[in-house]
């Protein structure tokens, strides 16, 4: 730890998570003269992304699901590390991740510890199963917990029932934030409009999300099948990878839904939403969803399912349209609406593009860099 001002160590159930969210405060701290160093789980080979801004990473083999055996493993590899090495800050993240390190540190008798919560497992219409799991394992690591960060107004008012005190141990961000320049200076190049064969008046409606349960893709699809009905210029762009593809192929094939294109993992996502007149997500439950961020960036109008961290982002009517989980008639009808009108998309586009300044990068650096310079050593 030669010519460091002390050592960093953000913890999170896999490299995915640290790899898409997290960089940019790695490299903070790292620019500030701390040794940083990231423990996580390999599931997709992006770990190496963070290893290439200069991280040292650490495998722990924890599993997402707090009812997997391989969390004792991890839990016996952290507990080595945590042994090995003293950090001056440990920065976790995710619930399995961050309820063993919360408490493998105050084990071991490291301090102080940060948490972030992405979003809290129990929430307003969770299911019992949830708030029987989560709550209680949430309160009993808040007293393992030096600070808490949050994003979302619903997390917030939760931290403070739990004891959480604003402005002590409780701090609200904007999210993990988005670089709005980059989204905002991108000129459309009809690459993808020209691979997929579509005309240059098509409308391009575009969801960036996992294919997993929590994203809700069925909901949009029964949405979606109404709509093709209705306008033949759609379509729809499913973008991102997850283990419900192959279903909800089998869903659309089944139904002889037109117009939907899965378009898989992609790394190209700035011009993607660039080139979308409209951004949906249907989510179950969100933290504060960066798709909606990005889109919002770009000056696109959004729709999004009525829960937490959507209705943070989303002015019903000003920035884009909420609509309740299940509405399915509701939905579509949003989504009608705004393809049928060019000068509502630009409006709702502009409004949305202005309140996203709240919530850029470089503003969310700022908030985190105050965070951490109350406990990181002077």
């Amino acid at each position: 730890m030669t010519n460091t001002k002390g050592r960093v160590l953000y913890l999170a159930t896999v490299y995915t998570h640290l790899a898409a969210f997290h960089l940019p405060f790695m490299q903070l701290l790292h620019g500030k003269g701390y040794e940083v160093h990231a423990a996580a789980s390999s599931d997709q080979g992006r770990k190496k992304e963070v290893e290439a801004i200069g991280v040292r990473c650490w495998e722990i083999p924890f599993s997402r699901s707090p009812y997997s055996l391989k969390n004792w493993r991890a839990f016996r590899e952290l507990g080595r590390l945590l042994e090995y090495y003293r950090f001056d800050l440990i920065h976790v993240h995710t619930p399995v991740a961050s309820f063993l390190g919360r408490y493998l540190a105050r084990a071991t008798g490291q301090r102080p510890v940060l948490y972030t919560a992405h979003g809290f497992h129990f929430y307003q219409g969770a299911s019992l199963r949830n708030w029987l799991l989560y709550y209680p394992a949430e309160r009993l690591a808040a007293r393992w917990t030096d600070g808490l960060i949050v994003m979302n107004r619903e997390d917030y008012d939760s931290a403070i029932k739990m004891g959480f005190r604003p402005g002590e141990n409780l701090f609200y961000v904007h999210g993990v934030g988005v670089d709005v320049d980059k989204f905002n200076s991108i000129v459309s190049s009809r690459s993808l409009r020209d691979k997929l064969g579509l005309k240059a008046d098509d409308i391009v409606i575009t969801c960036i999300a996992e294919l997993i349960p929590r994203k809700n893709h069925l909901f949009l699809l029964k949405a979606w099948s109404r709509l093709t009905k209705k306008i033949c210029s759609a379509h729809l762009l499913l973008v991102g990878d997850g283990v419900l593809r192959q279903a909800l192929e089998c869903w659309v094939n089944g139904k002889s839904v037109s117009r939907v294109h899965f378009l898989g993992f992609r790394r190209d996502i700035p011009q993607l939403v660039q080139e979308a007149n409209i951004v949906v997500l249907v989510s179950r439950h969100e933290g504060l969803p960066r798709s909606l961020m990005e889109a919002m960036a770009a000056g696109k109008p959004v729709v999004a399912s009525n829960v937490r961290g959507n209705r943070d982002l989303v002015d019903h009517g000003r920035t884009g349209f909420l609509v309740e989980l299940g509405d399915v008639e509701g939905l579509a009808g949003y989504l009608e609406l705004l393809a049928r009108d060019e000068n509502l998309r630009l409006a709702l586009g502009r409004a949305g593009r202005e309140k996203i300044g709240d919530y850029s990068l470089d503003k969310v650096l700022a908030e985190m860099d105050a965070v951490y310079s109350r406990y990181l050593p002077s």
